[in-house]
């Protein structure tokens, strides 16, 4: 299992240092919030592009995924969709990163027509994302939490470059099984983002094992070479205790869960 985390749990923190909390935990890559309030937003330019990349060179660090805010079911023209996630895609290309993450955003509408504007968009931008190198991931998220929410649009495109987040606090708020959300997106995953949070009422972030999420049935089943990536809300949850005492903590918490079985 290879372990990474998100720039959600530092909102602001300078490349530099996110690259050394990750190398100094013993982090194989980092998940970027792409945000124009955080240091990697797509107004950067060349060289501040080849700067980014540098860094997590240097550190021998990967960037895992750009987690984007594209909405692919959102209503609307496709048109600045479209353009918003082809920037998206430049981006992780200049930057290195294999991954773009994108959301649902389908919530009020009828399920059927979020399902096809989703897989219409998603279809359009594939082969632009395959001529990169970048697979686009949609997350379980929002008006499709459930695996099969998310498994139905992705297995509708049915293109290589267009795959899935696993997101199990999501899967989890839908009364989806572990094991159920696997068996429908293990064809199309691309990731898992794990967390832990006190309830369905608190979703104030926790260090990892500290609350209820089902943590080792999530893990149960990957594949030993599988990316994990800890998604810690501080951006949403200020009062929160800080991510990077908690990163080594982390790490052995989720390499015991993920440890074969015996």
């Amino acid at each position: 299992m290879k372990l990474a985390f998100s720039t959600l749990g530092v909102p602001g923190t300078p490349v530099s240092e996110v690259v050394r909390l990750a190398a100094g935990n013993g982090y194989q890559g980092v998940e970027l919030r792409v945000h124009p309030e955080e240091p990697v937003h797509l107004g950067l330019s060349p060289a501040e592009r080849a700067e980014v990349a540098g860094l997590f060179a240097a550190g021998g660090v990967r960037i895992l995924a750009l987690a984007g805010y594209v909405r692919v079911a959102a209503e609307g023209d496709d048109e600045p969709v479209l353009a918003e996630l082809a920037e998206l895609v430049a981006l992780a290309r200049d930057l290195g990163a294999p991954y773009v993450r994108v959301f649902p955003g389908g919530d009020g509408q009828d399920p059927a027509a979020a399902d096809a504007t989703a897989a219409r968009r998603l279809g359009a931008a594939a082969p632009a994302a395959a001529d990169l190198g970048v697979r686009i991931l949609l997350e379980t998220h929002d008006s499709h939490r459930a695996g099969a929410d998310v498994a139905r649009i992705v297995g509708t495109v049915g293109h290589p470059r267009i795959g899935a987040i696993w997101d199990v606090l999501h899967t989890w708020l839908a009364g989806e099984e572990p094991a159920a959300s696997h068996a429908v997106l293990a064809p199309h995953l691309g990731y898992v983002q794990v967390k832990d949070v006190a309830s369905a009422d608190d979703l104030t972030p926790l260090a990892l094992g500290a609350g209820v999420l089902p943590l080792a049935e999530c893990l149960d089943g990957l594949d030993q070479d599988a990316w994990v990536c800890w998604e810690y809300e501080k951006r949403w949850h200020p009062g929160a205790a800080g991510l990077p005492e908690l990163l080594g903590a982390g790490r052995e918490h989720l390499l015991r869960l993920g440890a074969p079985k015996q």
